[in-house]
């Protein structure tokens, strides 16, 4: 599918009555990191995981930066595109302030915000470690810096998580780590959740207990705990996000 930055890929299938679930991955990950949940969801209702502009198989335009919002609108070209006049979107890290950000703009859209382990507010992040982090990004050394990074959300995750994530992030474009990366720094999740009044929960891992977590800047945000995971809970825990996503959606109008 063509979007504003490139081509868009594009994971749908699945029948059912109910509202289709749309699935947007983390930075330096792809639709693969859905697996068992598309596989879970799509005998009862339609499920659509996307590839964001420079992940997986979807394009980037050569030195293009974008915002949250900018990814959004790559949320809204799918939904779009694929005529959904209602969905339940399920965001992960990346993907949840980009789900948030969608949801802000169209919440008449949206009938439930599912966040899974969402990135904290990067606006608190102090300038001078936002600043070392963009610099490092622009040098050769990018990926072992993100490596080394992600290495320390994946301590408790298995050989086998550690490496499908560092192996997708090896593969993704620099430019399009460089923007997402930059674009968590500026991007205001407190307005976007105040302006988002239908049902959301945050399932969060201990790695998201910080005065920046979604949860605790908006206190009126549900929130459920899971421990024992990674950042990647839905690799690393399927079933148990599974059976989360199952109470949420039964939950949802």
């Amino acid at each position: 599918m063509r979007g504003a930055a490139g081509e868009l890929f594009v994971d749908d299938g699945g029948t059912g009555q109910g509202t289709p679930v749309v699935f947007v991955h983390s930075a330096c990950g792809d639709t693969r990191q859905w697996a068992a949940q598309l596989q879970h969801v799509r005998p009862h209702r339609r499920a659509v995981a996307l590839d964001l502009r420079g992940h997986g198989q979807s394009t980037l335009t050569p030195d293009a930066d974008f915002t949250v919002e900018d990814l959004a609108g790559d949320v809204a070209t799918v939904v779009e595109g694929l005529g959904l006049p209602r969905v339940v979107l399920v965001g992960h890290s990346l993907g949840g302030a980009v789900s948030l950000a969608y949801a802000a703009a169209n919440p008449e859209r949206v009938a439930g915000l599912f966040l899974l382990d969402p990135a904290s507010d990067g606006r608190q992040v102090p300038r001078e470690a936002a600043e070392g982090m963009m610099a490092a990004l622009a040098t050769d050394g990018w990926v072992q810096v993100i490596e080394q990074y992600w290495s320390t959300l994946l301590v408790p995750s298995s050989p086998q998580v550690r490496e499908q994530v560092l192996g997708q992030l090896r593969r993704t474009q620099r430019g399009a780590v460089k923007a997402a990366m930059g674009a968590l720094l500026k991007f205001d999740p407190v307005t976007a959740l105040k302006r988002y009044p239908g049902p959301a929960l945050s399932v969060i891992t201990p790695l998201n207990e910080n005065p920046g977590a979604y949860h605790v800047l908006v206190p009126s945000l549900p929130s459920k705990r899971v421990t024992g995971t990674g950042h990647w809970v839905q690799l690393d825990a399927p079933e148990q996000v599974n059976t989360l996503l199952d109470g949420f959606l039964a939950t949802v109008p």
